[in-house]
């Protein structure tokens, strides 16, 4: 019997991967033994997040400067990759950006183009890019980074709970779609996690008043708690598995 935990030989791409849930997930599958590519804008980040996660396991890990809101660095981020690892067994569409808050009358264009840019274009290039090689292949997993704001009503934000209701949406879609060449498509929905894009509102008085006492778990994500969801994901485990979205929240939405 295949042990669903154990990657090795498999290639992961994950966007964002150079930090926050992102990182999580790249920690998590490196450590069960998938190569890992990471993209990122941040150069600094990229090499951090290489040196540390090389430091843990044998498995090769490389990071791409790779900007998801383009589409010609992502064709090219997809050749690199490629070059390099030569496939493309699983791909977590993870990079995003956080949302200014504003009323909706005060919202710039500006700022709504700019969160849709990353968090729903972005996740449209990326995955467009690899599903080719998927189905040259014949298999693959894909799988969207949402959030709960696509479900709870996150007030001054509608740009950024627009575009992860989107990303789920169309994964749901791409699961029916790419079904018939071996891909599995799913979306991850985390709930409040603590990481470099949330940390100063998550040590808010608000946020520890009024947020947190609805998290029954008492606590707020964390990076950490999204290994061994991508690992699960990525591989054999979930091979029955498509189409879903997989709440991660501590049981914020059940509260």
């Amino acid at each position: 019997m295949t042990e669903w935990h154990d990657l090795t030989g498999h290639v992961a791409l994950v966007t964002g991967g150079n930090s926050g849930i992102g990182k999580g997930m790249a920690r998590g599958l490196h450590r069960a033994g998938a190569a890992v590519a990471i993209w990122g804008t941040n150069v600094d980040r990229n090499n951090a997040t290489v040196a540390e996660l090389a430091a843990e396991g044998s498995a090769p890990v490389a990071a791409f400067g790779v900007d998801v809101s383009d589409e010609a660095a992502v064709a090219d981020g997809m050749a690199r990759t490629l070059e390099r690892f030569g496939r493309i067994d699983s791909c977590f569409a993870n990079a995003g950006v956080g949302g200014r808050p504003a009323p909706i009358d005060a919202m710039s264009t500006e700022e709504w183009r700019r969160v849709m840019a990353v968090n729903l274009d972005g996740q449209f290039f990326t995955v467009r890019a690899v599903a080719g090689q998927m189905k040259a292949q014949g298999s693959g997993s894909i799988v969207f980074t949402s959030s709960v704001s696509m479900s709870e009503g996150l007030a001054f934000s509608v740009h950024y709970a627009a575009a992860k209701a989107a990303v789920a949406a169309m994964a749901r879609s791409l699961a029916v779609e790419l079904a018939r060449n071996g891909i599995r498509v799913n979306a991850v929905v985390p709930g409040w996690t603590k990481a470099a894009m949330t940390e100063e509102l998550l040590e808010s008085e608000a946020a520890l008043t009024k947020i947190l006492p609805r998290v029954p778990l008492r606590r707020w994500g964390t990076p950490a708690d999204f290994e061994a969801l991508a690992v699960w994901l990525a591989g054999p485990g979930s091979g029955y598995f498509t189409g879903q979205t997989l709440v991660l929240d501590g049981g914020y939405t059940v509260f």
